[in-house]
């Protein structure tokens, strides 16, 4: 009964049915039908123009945004516990030749401008320490947080006052989204780019890299051939995003997945450590207690000493979800 990571869940029947359908000759690289409709497609879905590139990974990703913003000299504001900072392997500074990444604080792995300037504030002029270029979000947070649409546009103004570029990291994008229940522009207003995550939530290898500025998109299409992320069969990857658009199955599918998370949360009572606004739930349990979910054929991550990382899928089976609530309830 798994509750590893939602990187460990199916591939949607309709994701496989798109690549099939794909599985014809048509041009190489990013020049065939379906990559060509992604721009359209992200466009009709956030209201605006869009350059969309197509990318096999979450790092890959959020680190060709950070290199078609950031120079190699410059730096990248993030939370101390984001995902390009402890789970990446160094990938951001390689991808940017050099930039450097500065660390803030936040409740719940989350930024908030006053975080932001508390960092800026300590770095002093001029070329003796490295000067910020962007910031980077991540939506929902490491710890499962959403930002709302006030907050995220907070930011993205206070980005822009400063002169900083806002990158969102959203591999749990659609998670946010299901949760904040708003157009899914507000759940990234304001950013330069976007990491919009597919293979989390029922897709096979595929994540959409969108550019808000299309001028942009340019440089990455330079950087994402020189780093060896241009396919040649680009088109069993925009395959996977359209059919995750179509019918608006990516939300759907994290709808899915927040509930059975929310399920979870009700059974833990004060055990948890966050509140739980997507998918994952972090739980204080001791050593033995871990031990008795294992014991059980429940499957999860060690937080730390005292706590457990329990993640929910699209296809989470309610059975299983239902036998860990009890598991939690009777430690």
């Amino acid at each position: 009964m798994q509750f590893l990571s939602d990187n460990a869940a199916s591939v949607h029947p309709a994701v496989w049915q798109a690549m099939q359908d794909a599985d014809a000759p048509d041009a190489p690289y990013d020049g065939d039908a379906w990559s060509q409709r992604l721009d359209g497609a992200f466009a009709d879905l956030f209201g605006r123009d869009c350059a969309v590139l197509w990318v096999a990974t979450g790092t890959a990703a959020n680190c060709l945004a950070l290199a078609a913003m950031v120079p190699p000299h410059g730096g990248v504001i993030c939370h101390r516990e984001a995902h390009v900072e402890t789970d990446e392997g160094g990938a951001p500074g390689f991808y940017t030749h050099g930039a450097k990444l500065i660390l803030a604080e936040g409740e719940g792995a989350k930024l908030t401008p006053e975080s932001i300037a508390s960092v800026l504030d300590a770095i002093r002029p001029g070329v003796h320490q490295v000067q910020a270029s962007a910031v980077t979000v991540t939506q929902a947070s490491e710890y499962g947080r959403c930002y709302s649409a006030a907050e995220m546009s907070e930011i993205a103004a206070f980005a822009t006052a400063h002169g900083l570029r806002l990158h969102v990291d959203g591999a749990r994008f659609a998670n946010a989204v299901a949760f904040l229940g708003c157009d899914p522009w507000e759940a990234c207003a304001g950013a330069d780019t976007l990491s919009f995550g597919f293979v989390k939530n029922g897709g096979l290898g595929a994540e959409a890299l969108v550019f808000f500025e299309p001028a942009l998109a340019q440089v990455a299409r330079l950087q994402r051939k020189r780093a060896g992320h241009l396919q040649s069969k680009g088109r069993f990857l925009a395959a996977q995003i359209l059919a995750m658009l179509k019918g608006d199955l990516w939300l759907a599918n994290a709808r899915s997945a927040n509930a059975g998370a929310r399920e979870l949360a009700s059974a833990a009572g004060a055990r948890l450590r966050h509140p739980v606004e997507a998918n994952e739930l972090f739980l204080t349990c001791t050593a033995d207690e871990r031990a008795a979910l294992r014991a059980q054929g429940f499957t999860f991550y060690d937080w730390g000493p005292h706590a457990a990382r329990l993640i929910t899928a699209w296809n989470s089976n309610p059975a299983h979800i239902e036998a860990l609530a009890r598991a939690i309830a009777a430690l």
